[in-house]
């Protein structure tokens, strides 16, 4: 049996061949694509098949940055369109689904070993419902509901909820970027082109001249990229108090997500952010920030935090659900 798996995001595209050996899944072949290369998703997957030997798929499962509603996904930071009817005439697969990406990334999360985490909030481990949110291109969430039985993962796009600013700075941050895009998301702020808007706030209330090693650097490569550099090494004051921005939303963020959640027995921090900047979110800014809920503050102390480090999992939970179509 031969399965096609796919983590599809706003920046890249991972596809793999995967089979069931050994009671466990294998890659076989795997290929990372630039998303804004392709015209279609459809366009994506031939080059991966075109690329090796011929195969037949047996079944196919793709985590997708977006709202997926009967089988049919419009990516929120792509222009593609995707349906699983003609995606299953397209590979040709007998068997098709798509998936929010949070929800084959959760999937992953619960087949990775503990040694694939790190701690950012000891808390009080015990059973319950989990949460996940991972800042990337976009900022995913989702709920990992325990039955009694074992964690189902629900979908969710809180990321596009509207952004709460609990400081006169933050508040600031919002009349800036309502100026620029209306309506303001956690999304907005806790992503990498969010984090590119903090430090553009700032910059804009400084008043100082950007240095010209940071203004050719934020010229010719990625712009959240070399803040969160900048910020992590000290290089200039503003990058480090816009990355110090960036973490203490996410901490409140995510721990609105938990509250909502009420997820005891833990949040995880995914997505391709986390792991770059994981000296920052393990500092006490973004546990100040989590815990930081009033009444509820002793609740938030208890609750477990830990980073994924395996840029993977999504990957692995949409060939786990293709194995089981």
């Amino acid at each position: 049996m031969t399965l096609l798996a796919g983590d599809v995001g706003g920046t890249k595209t991972v596809l793999a061949l995967v089979e069931p050996r050994a009671g466990g899944l294998t890659v076989v072949r795997q290929g990372t694509f630039h998303s804004t290369g392709f015209p279609t998703f459809e366009a994506v997957v031939a080059r991966f098949l075109d690329d090796g030997p011929k195969v037949s798929i047996d079944g196919a499962c793709f985590g997708v940055a977006g709202p997926v509603v009967g089988g049919h996904v419009k990516t929120t930071n792509l222009p593609w369109d995707m349906d699983q009817g003609r995606l299953a005439a397209a590979i040709p697969a007998g068997r098709v689904r798509l998936l929010n990406d949070l929800v084959a990334m959760g999937e992953g999360m619960l087949a990775l070993l503990p040694t694939s985490f790190q701690t950012i909030q000891t808390g009080e481990p015990r059973g319950g419902t989990m949460a996940l949110i991972a800042a990337g291109t976009g900022l995913g969430e989702a709920v990992l509901y325990w039955d009694g039985k074992r964690h189902i993962v629900v979908s969710s796009e809180g990321g596009h909820v509207d952004f709460a600013p609990r400081t006169d700075l933050e508040a600031d941050l919002l009349r800036f970027l309502q100026n620029e895009f209306g309506h303001v998301s956690y999304e907005r702020v806790v992503s990498g082109p969010g984090l590119f808007n903090v430090y553009r706030f700032l910059r804009s209330r400084d008043g100082a001249s950007e240095p010209a090693w940071l203004r050719d650097r934020l010229a010719n490569g990625d712009p959240s990229a070399v803040i969160s550099q900048a910020g992590l090494l000290g290089e200039h004051a503003l990058c480090v108090q816009a990355l110090d921005m960036f973490v203490s939303v996410y901490g409140a963020e995510a721990g609105n997500l938990a509250l909502k959640s009420l997820a005891v027995s833990g949040v995880v921090i995914g997505g391709g952010i986390g792991p770059k900047i994981r000296k920052k979110l393990a500092s006490r800014i973004f546990r100040e920030a989590f815990c930081d809920k009033g009444r509820f503050s002793g609740l938030m102390e208890s609750i477990p935090v830990r980073l994924a480090l395996e840029p993977n999992a999504p990957l692995l939970g949409a060939a786990r659900v293709a194995a089981s179509l």
